[in-house]
């Protein structure tokens, strides 16, 4: 009976570590990722009306609400479009909104004042947000991508904005604001919303991530850990020309292994074409891969205002630590 009883839990033991085994290659991080560098049109959708301005003296402004947050609920409602607000105001009585403000959410009480227009509660709203950046990466076996290496803030400025979904749209660079000293350039394009290239299902402090219906027209390549990133020569991919993706050179000054704001990387524009055409890194370009000795070692993230020329990039391995298909 002893030796039953033995061998009954040598047998469960194998069950759970093959359970475990199991489980960890299931959220195992890629080997192989296909870098992208094109850039596309993001729409991110709030989940409910996103607070762009008050006006003066209004019920919001004097409620307490601020420009930045999410009205989720009115009166335990969900509004996802300003007709929804507009119909759950039309009686002219006293509203209880459920805000969204970071990562915290709050209820306030408010009656909408009466205008010739109707009532109203004096903010400004919209239902999405959007804007140009670049995809990072495409995995082959699951479809997976990732872009931007930052989340997509809030009108805060600071923490990822509340979004349930949102879609990825092809996009044309049309013209480039050149960076300067003391002034950050940025891409010019056109999204067109007609045709969907994926979808985003998560917006992380680390970059935006989803699926993408096709991969992009480069070969999969290595995908280093941190440890493999060294200073000196190394190549990002962009696109800051209608919808031409180029390599362009660069050089990693400086690594700085323990950040966690996405600034894991110090980078310096090398390549003539593109001090020539933006000034180094622009807005819109975040996201762009870079590759070194072959492998896809991170993104572009950031610029540095009063150098153009430079910009920071975060590690590809701390990228993928917040996409939920690699957890």
């Amino acid at each position: 009976m002893k030796q039953k009883f033995l061998a009954l839990r040598r047998g469960l033991t194998a069950l759970v570590l093959s359970l475990l085994l199991c489980a960890q290659a299931l959220a195992a991080k890629p080997e192989y990722l296909v870098p992208g560098g094109s850039t596309a049109g993001i729409k991110l959708y709030t989940g409910g009306l996103l607070i762009t301005a008050l006006d003066e003296d209004a019920p919001a402004q004097r409620a307490g609400l601020r420009a930045g947050d999410t009205i989720l609920k009115m009166d335990g409602a969900c509004v996802s479009s300003a007709a929804d607000a507009v119909r759950q105001l039309s009686g002219g009585k006293s509203v209880r909104l459920l805000v969204q403000r970071g990562q915290k959410q709050a209820e306030f009480f408010l009656t909408p004042e009466k205008t010739q227009q109707g009532y109203r509660l004096g903010v400004s709203v919209r239902d999405n947000i959007s804007g140009i950046g670049t995809i990072t990466f495409y995995d082959p076996e699951t479809g997976v991508c990732g872009a931007l290496g930052h989340g997509v803030t809030g009108l805060s400025g600071t923490q990822p904005l509340a979004a349930t979904g949102g879609i990825l749209v092809p996009s044309v660079v049309s013209g480039v604001k050149k960076g300067v000293r003391g002034t950050p350039g940025e891409l010019h394009g056109s999204f067109d919303v007609s045709t969907a290239l994926g979808s985003v299902s998560q917006n992380e402090t680390h970059g935006i991530f989803g699926t993408l219906n096709a991969s992009p027209a480069h070969e999969a390549v290595p995908v280093a850990d941190s440890t493999q990133v060294r200073t000196g020569a190394a190549t990002i991919l962009a696109n800051v020309d209608g919808a031409e993706v180029t390599e362009y050179s660069v050089r990693i000054e400086r690594l700085y292994p323990q950040a966690e704001n996405g600034r894991n990387l110090l980078i310096t524009v090398t390549d003539e074409r593109l001090l020539e055409k933006t000034g180094g890194i622009v807005q819109g370009m975040s996201g762009s891969p870079i590759l070194q000795d072959g492998r896809l070692v991170g993104a572009v993230t950031h610029v540095l205002v009063n150098r153009p020329e430079q910009g920071y990039g975060i590690f590809m391995q701390t990228m993928l630590s917040q996409c939920d298909a690699y957890r």
